[in-house]
C-alpha cells in the first residue's frame, strides 16, 4: 500500500484537474454530454487505481486532511456571495424549488423501502439507500449508518451507507449533463456571448479572469477564514442539541451574515469576483480529491439487490429531473440548468451540483437564477428538510421502529 502525504495529495489533485480539462477538451463525448472536468479526471484516476489494486494488488491512499477544509471553504464562499437583495428576488423560485426537492426526498424513500421489501431486504436498508445517502451524502449517511446499526440492528449499515453515497456521487456527476442536454434541445439558450466577461457572476463563469489585487485578496481570505472559524465554533456549541446541523451549514450561515451585515453597516462590500475565484478553486480541488479517492471496489462489492435498488434510484432521479423539476420550474433554460443541479445533489452533493451546472452554462450560456437557488437549497435547506423527512418515515408503523 502506498500512502501519499498532504503535499503529494495536493499535487495529485492538481494533476487530476489538468487531466480532466485535457480529456474534456479532446473527447467530444464528454463535451457533448457536459461532463464536469473534475468528474472526468477523477473517475479515470479512480478506475486506474481500481485496476492497480485488482491486477497488481497495490493500493494507493491519499491524505484526506485537505478535503474537509476545502469543502467548508466552498460553502463559506456560497454564503459570502449570498446577497439578501438577490435572494429576495429569487424567493419565489427558491420556495418552489424547495418543494420540488422535498417531493424527491419523499419519492426516494418510498421507492427505497418498496424496492427493498420486494427484493427481500430489510425495509430500513431501502431507507438507508434513499434520501439518507443520496440526497444526504457521505456525512449524513455515516451519521445515520451508526444509528441504524446500533439502534435498529441493521447489519453493516455504515458500510452500506458509505457505498450508497459513493454510488450516488459518481452517478450524480455523470447524469446531470446528459439530462440537461436532453432538456436544452426543447428550449432557447441565452448564448455564452451575452455575458460580459468583465463582469463575471459568482460560480457561473469559473474560467473568466478577475481583476484582483494582493490586498483585496487578503481581505477576502480573512472573511473566508472568519466564516470557517466562527462556523466551526457555532457547530461545536449546537452539537447534541435539537438544533444540531452539519458544520458546512453553520459555515455557510456565518458567511451570509458576514456579507450582509458588513454591507448593511457600510463597513465593507464583499468582492464577489474574488470570492468566486476562491470558491471555484476550493470546489475543483475538493471534487478532484473526492473522486480520485473513491474506493470503487466498495461499489463492486455491493450485493446484487442493493445494486439494483441504487440503479433504480439513479434512473428515477433522471426521470424526476426531466418530468418534474424541469416542468415545475418553468420548462425553460433556467429550469434545465436547475435539473442538472438537482441531479448533482439529489444523488451526490452540492459541489457536484455546482460542477454539473458549470459544465452546462459554460457551453450554453448563463443562468443566474440556478446559481442563486441551487447552492442555498442544496447546501442549507436540504439537510433540515431531509432530517424531518427521515424521521417521518422512521415513525411509520410498518417499519417497526416507531418510538
Amino acid at each position: 500500500m502506498f500512502q501519499l502525504d498532504f503535499y503529494s495529495t495536493l499535487v495529485a489533485a492538481s494533476l487530476v484537474l489538468l487531466l480532466g480539462r485535457g480529456l474534456v477538451a479532446r473527447i467530444g463525448f464528454l463535451r457533448t454530454y457536459n461532463i464536469p472536468e473534475p468528474v472526468a479526471g477523477g473517475l479515470l484516476v479512480a478506475v486506474l487505481l481500481l485496476a492497480l489494486r485488482v491486477f497488481a494488488d497495490v493500493e494507493v491512499r491519499f491524505d484526506s486532511s485537505l478535503q474537509t477544509p476545502l469543502m467548508l471553504a466552498f460553502f463559506a464562499t456560497i454564503g459570502l456571495n449570498a446577497d439578501f437583495t438577490s435572494l429576495k428576488k429569487g424567493g419565489r423560485v427558491l420556495g418552489i424549488f424547495l418543494l420540488v426537492v422535498t417531493a424527491l426526498l419523499l419519492v426516494q424513500n418510498a421507492m427505497g423501502i418498496g424496492l427493498a421489501t420486494a427484493l427481500g431486504l430489510d425495509p430500513l436498508m431501502g431507507l438507508l439507500a434513499g434520501s439518507i445517502t443520496l440526497s444526504g451524502g457521505h456525512g449524513t449517511g455515516a451519521a445515520w449508518g451508526v444509528v441504524f446499526s446500533e439502534k435498529y440492528g441493521v447489519a453493516s449499515a455504515s458500510e452500506l451507507a458509505i457505498a450508497s453515497a459513493t454510488f450516488g456521487l459518481v452517478l450524480g456527476g455523470l447524469i446531470g449533463g446528459p439530462v440537461a442536454r436532453l432538456l436544452i434541445k426543447r428550449v432557447q439558450t441565452p448564448g455564452v456571448g451575452q455575458v460580459d466577461p468583465r463582469l463575471p457572476k459568482g460560480f457561473e463563469q469559473p474560467n473568466h479572469q478577475r481583476m484582483i489585487t494582493s490586498f483585496s485578496f487578503i481581505e477576502t481570505l480573512a472573511l473566508l477564514a472568519i466564516s470557517l472559524q466562527v462556523g466551526t465554533f457555532l457547530n461545536g456549541i449546537i452539537q447534541g442539541t435539537a438544533f444540531e446541523l452539519p458544520t458546512f451549514v453553520c459555515v455557510l450561515f456565518v458567511g451570509v451574515m458576514l456579507r450582509n451585515g458588513l454591507s448593511a453597516l457600510g463597513w465593507h462590500q464583499v468582492f464577489e469576483r474574488e470570492v468566486s475565484v476562491l470558491g471555484n478553486v476550493s470546489l475543483s480541488l475538493f471534487l478532484a480529491i473526492a473522486l480520485m479517492s473513491l474506493k470503487l471496489w466498495d461499489l463492486a462489492a455491493l450485493a446484487l439487490p442493493i445494486f439494483i435498488l441504487l440503479a433504480a434510484q439513479a434512473l428515477m432521479m433522471a426521470l424526476f429531473a426531466i418530468f418534474v423539476t424541469f416542468r415545475v420550474m418553468g420548462s425553460n433554460y433556467d429550469s434545465a440548468v436547475l435539473a442538472a443541479g438537482h441531479c448533482g445533489f439529489g444523488l451526490g452533493a452540492t459541489p457536484t451540483a455546482i460542477a454539473n451546472m458549470q459544465a452546462v452554462t459554460q457551453r450554453y450560456g448563463p443562468s443566474q437564477i440556478a446559481f442563486l437557488v441551487v447552492p442555498m437549497v442544496g447546501a442549507f435547506f436540504i439537510d433540515i428538510t431531509n432530517a424531518i423527512v427521515i424521521k417521518l418515515y422512521l415513525a411509520l408503523p410498518f417499519l417497526g421502529v416507531a418510538g
